[in-house]
């Protein structure tokens, strides 16, 4: 089967094609580099598209995704319009919105990479829509993630009462056991995270308003049932709420340490992982709220000025195809959700996906949760601001 990408032709079926034809083409692929998992991951796609196309990546680990939007702006304005620092980009959100306005990313590309139809675009609008942003195929569709609670067991079994499944209950627990939750401040992404969770969560009749951009009559219409929330919650938290923790990597710390009973994280495959590396105590479980969990979708953004834009295209291809979403889903890899639509996948490509194991604290994906997607970008900076406005001057 040859695969047609930009003008490219491959072959991708067969585990020994490989295009060595020319000399190798570099991708550089700028990525979060802070977890061990991903990064590992991503050496893996290296060893497998340089043995099959010949292709070089090399992944450039980032502390902050805006720094590599920043080098490409600087390039556009400095008339490097041809050969960027930048091929590929791990985006999604503020970062993708910021690059939409200053046009830093190719545009219509993703039509031509043909895993991208085992996404089901057509019937899932999640793949080309970025926090309310159309994609307009400036971003690819990479992996999926979603707000998951974890907590200690021994402790709920000590306190004789149900883990939260609401943001309700989860206030009830505080007020109950004070001491034992808290979330990051706002600057944070987990803890902006949560204030949205929340701020989507009370205003069930208003959700809408959170998909269109942000205005000041809309924000005033949202805020009062959060603050309400907050104001209440707040008092009950770790150290009474005088104090927050300023990065998600406390949390499971205090977790960890026994202080804390209740905490919350973007990435359900990292509670697992930490309990396989004692970073957390066997009887660690992780659940989603039943009234909803937060979630989105993160992308791959091809730049405007990549001099590799063919091979990089081919890159994000093997991204997309079954053996490399499976391989990315085990728990024991990364434990990121496909984006393909399985549903549409031949028996053969499904069978990668039924070998996945399980373990005693990881999600149970067998239970189905509802999910609030991602609100328009705008909203973040509106809710992070009123938030400091409020409460700021305490922490």
């Amino acid at each position: 089967m040859m695969l047609i990408i930009a003008g490219s032709a491959y072959a991708g079926s067969s585990e020994d094609e490989s295009d060595n034809s020319s000399t190798n083409p570099v991708v550089r692929f700028h990525a979060w580099g802070g977890s061990a998992q991903v990064n590992s991951y991503l050496k893996w796609v290296a060893d497998r598209v340089e043995r099959k196309y010949g292709i070089t990546l090399k992944h450039v680990k980032l502390a902050d995704t805006s720094d590599a939007v920043s080098r490409v702006l600087a390039e556009k304005a400095a008339g490097n319009l041809n050969n960027g620092s930048v091929d590929l980009i791990w985006i999604n959100g503020e970062n993708f919105a910021a690059m939409k306005k200053n046009a830093l990313l190719a545009t219509g590309w993703v039509s031509d990479i043909a895993n991208f139809a085992l996404t089901n675009p057509s019937n899932n609008s999640a793949m080309v829509t970025d926090f309310g942003e159309p994609t307009l195929g400036m971003e690819a569709p990479w992996g999926k993630a979603s707000m998951v609670f974890y907590y200690r067991k021994a402790h709920f079994d000590s306190f004789n009462k149900p883990v939260p499944q609401t943001l309700q209950a989860l206030l009830q627990f505080s007020q109950q056991q004070p001491g034992r939750f808290t979330y990051p401040v706002v600057t944070d992404y987990l803890g902006i995270s949560f204030i949205k969770y929340a701020a989507i969560a009370l205003n069930s009749s208003n959700q809408s308003l959170f998909y269109s951009p942000v205005t000041q009559n809309a924000l005033e219409k949202i805020t009062p049932s959060l603050w309400t929330y907050l104001d209440a919650l707040h008092p009950t938290m770790w150290r009474n709420g005088e104090y927050m923790v300023r990065q998600a990597s406390q949390l499971q710390r205090l977790i960890g340490n026994g202080e804390l009973s209740l905490a919350f994280s973007f990435t359900a495959a990292e509670i697992p992982s930490a309990v396989e590396r004692f970073d957390l105590p066997r009887g660690v479980r992780t659940f989603a709220m039943s009234d909803g969990s937060l979630a989105n979708v993160h992308f791959i953004g091809l730049t405007i000025n990549s001099p590799n834009q063919a091979a990089a295209k081919m890159v994000v291809n093997f991204l997309l195809s079954p053996e490399a979403q499976a391989k990315k889903q085990r728990l024991q890899v990364w434990g990121d959700d496909t984006v393909l639509d399985t549903s549409v996948l031949s028996a053969s490509q499904k069978s990668m996906f039924e070998t996945q194991q399980s373990h005693p604290s990881a999600l149970d994906k067998s239970k189905s949760t509802p999910l609030y997607a991602e609100p328009h970008a705008s909203w973040t900076d509106a809710l992070r601001q009123a938030w400091e406005e409020r409460y700021g001057a305490r922490y």
